[in-house]
């Protein structure tokens, strides 16, 4: 790719808000070394362009109509433009984490934020266009962070319940009341009250519905 070898660095701007994709192209084209070759209005178009142009880079935009940025990531990136060495560098002002990870998973080179210095997004670009990975400070920072409490979270081991007590809350998640868990299971209702407080205190909830969704997310029923 061109970027590589010293000839300028060929890009596709996507963002469907005209004013500020006039203001990223001319941002660029004032910039040695960066052409832009290739001006998209949605993510379908994007990914047009850069199957047709095979640039370096697409900056890449993440609310955008037809086609979102991340899954245009996705698409350009499984094209003959990945294969032939297109990379994607979001430029957005949406820092949430769902939108971080839709565009890391997708295979984004980078996420950089709208509000940056001009410095920086061109320094992420030329990054970028050489094969490394560019990431603003807070989109770093809160990956940090979610990766820790992930791990954090896998390394506390899930509570174990009795057989009863799992017999117990797979009836309250089919929507049985305590009287009828109670005539089902041949056990009083103040047996099944005490079984479920024993749950709740074991998954660290303080209702039937939270019991039900917390085990189902550790996989106990």
């Amino acid at each position: 790719m061109s970027g590589r070898t010293g000839e300028p660095i060929r890009v596709v701007v996507a963002d469907d808000h005209p004013i500020v994709r006039a203001g990223i192209v001319g941002l660029l084209e004032s910039e040695p070394g960066i052409d832009v070759v290739g001006e998209a209005v949605d993510g379908a178009e994007a990914v047009a362009l850069a199957v047709e142009l095979r640039p370096d880079l697409v900056l890449m935009d993440l609310r955008m109509p037809v086609l979102d940025g991340a899954a245009a990531t996705e698409r350009i990136l499984a094209s003959a433009a990945g294969a032939a060495g297109t990379r994607v560098l979001v430029l957005t002002t949406y820092e949430t984490d769902d939108h971080i990870l839709a565009a890391i998973e997708a295979g984004a080179s980078g996420y950089l934020l709208k509000a940056a210095p001009q410095e920086e997004i061109l320094a992420g670009i030329r990054s970028v266009a050489a094969g490394e990975t560019v990431l603003a400070p807070s989109i770093a920072a809160k990956l940090v962070a979610r990766v820790r409490s992930g791990a954090a979270a896998a390394a506390v081991p899930a509570p174990t319940l009795s057989p009863r007590e799992l017999e117990v809350l797979r009836l309250v998640a089919d929507g049985r009341s305590n009287p009828e868990i109670g005539r089902m299971l041949h056990i009083g209702e103040a047996t099944v009250k005490t079984h479920l407080i024993h749950v709740f205190e074991k998954l660290e909830v303080g209702d039937r519905t939270r019991a039900v969704t917390r085990a189902m997310e550790l996989g106990l029923i």
